[in-house]
């Protein structure tokens, strides 16, 4: 039995949208995605509905499933690790509903969660995990506030961090996550937000511990995805090889021009920034502060990274339970203000999300024959309506490999 879905358009994911399309869904794959006047005859026993749009399952390119209730990475202290996977559970099942079938988890239990998704057992889009996050000590991944040796045991437990330093223990830490079947890894490159004492724009890891890590990442055919504010961090990210670039606060035009020249990604996260600064009265206040420094440069460097045609995909860096989840499509609007097109922010949202995956990316976030049949519709035509964006309820329908999940 056939899926088939008639919209009023259809919303590719990359190319042009379709007026009066149609998209046939069979044994998890896509069978057909074009105009309605073209599409197979319909099978008696088709599964057949209609709706305003049809496109791809989008994608966050950079949130953390951590079941954390507190802005606060000292809240890792007394996390119970039980509860914050329900709470993932829950956070994961609102990220479906929102509209986003697939995600990177770049720090988490994400990596723990996945076999379950995929297993049927649990609601909640495709997760690719990073596991742990490469951090130096006293780096953006430690906790500052705590003894080190307490900080080291608390990080490894709860699969939040890894603390290495020196070329020996990066190696270590790339191999432990990849033993764990990691599909990207997650480094720390620059201090950051929501760390107490590291500064962003401090670069975290030296060249040669950065090319290690890279390095040895692709012997496994991995990429690895690098957390940047300041200039110094991005570039040197830049020098290793990293493939995507996490935040990017301080890109200017010499960095966006090495990234243009080097194909590096930029997943630039705007959707927390915009919302940890209306947060002030639940944040740490070191982390209210950081975040007032960044923000603005922030949005410049985005405009930046647009106009010079560096490659983008949207991710939402979400990670405080209950906080959010179900709302990241809202990045979308925050590329669209920064000067994308609709078209162009829609492609970042979906057609762009596996490509950050390198090597590792699955056949997703396009709307075409023999990809897997990951597909939304929504009540409105994003291209004319953009209240669509940040409104799980907007979303009418969720397929993850033909099987509808909302």
């Amino acid at each position: 039995m056939a899926t088939r879905i008639v919209a009023d358009v259809l919303i590719p994911g990359r190319g042009e949208p379709i007026e009066h399309g149609t998209v046939v869904m069979e044994h998890g794959s896509i069978a057909y995605a074009g105009p309605t006047s073209g599409a197979p005859a319909a099978g008696s026993d088709d599964d057949a509905m209609e709706a305003p749009v049809v496109m791809p399952g989008l994608w966050d390119c950079h949130t953390h499933f951590v079941g954390m209730s507190l802005s606060s990475l000292d809240a890792l202290a007394t996390i119970d690790l039980v509860g914050s996977a329900a709470r993932a559970v829950e956070d994961a099942g609102k990220v479906l509903d929102g509209g986003i079938t697939s995600v990177r988890d770049v720090g988490g239990i994400g990596l723990r969660l996945a076999p379950v998704v995929a297993e049927g057992r649990m609601r909640g889009p495709h997760i690719h995990g990073a596991g742990r996050i490469l951090s130096t000590t006293g780096g953006h991944g430690d906790i500052h506030s705590l003894p080190l040796d307490f900080a080291h045991e608390l990080t490894c437990n709860t699969g939040f961090s890894i603390l290495c330093d020196g070329v020996p223990e990066v190696l270590k830490a790339v191999r432990t996550n990849l033993r764990a079947n990691a599909k990207l890894i997650k480094i720390c490159a620059s201090g950051g937000v929501m760390s107490e004492i590291d500064h962003p724009m401090h670069q975290q890891f030296s060249d040669e511990e950065l090319s290690a890590i890279v390095a040895e990442a692709a012997r496994a055919e991995r990429i690895v995805a690098a957390h940047c504010h300041g200039k110094a961090g991005i570039m040197a990210a830049l020098r290793a090889g990293v493939h995507s670039v996490e935040h990017g606060s301080f890109l200017d035009e010499e960095a966006a021009e090495l990234m243009v020249e080097q194909g590096t990604w930029l997943v630039p996260t705007r959707y927390v920034n915009e919302a940890l600064l209306k947060q002030s009265d639940n944040l740490p206040r070191y982390v209210y502060e950081k975040g007032q420094m960044v923000s603005g440069v922030h949005e410049q460097a985005m405009k930046i990274a647009i106009a010079k045609g560096v490659k983008i995909a949207t991710g939402c860096d979400i990670f405080v339970s209950g906080q959010m989840y179900g709302t990241g499509t809202l990045e979308v609007m925050h590329l669209i203000n920064a000067g994308m097109t609709d078209l162009e922010a829609i492609e970042a949202a979906t057609a762009n999300g596996p490509e950050t995956l390198g090597p590792q990316a699955p056949h997703t976030g396009q709307l075409q024959p023999g990809f897997d049949a990951d597909v939304i519709t929504m009540d409105a035509n994003p291209l004319d309506d953009r209240s669509v964006w940040g409104d799980p309820d907007r979303v009418t329908g969720v397929w993850q490999l033909g099987n509808r999940r909302k």
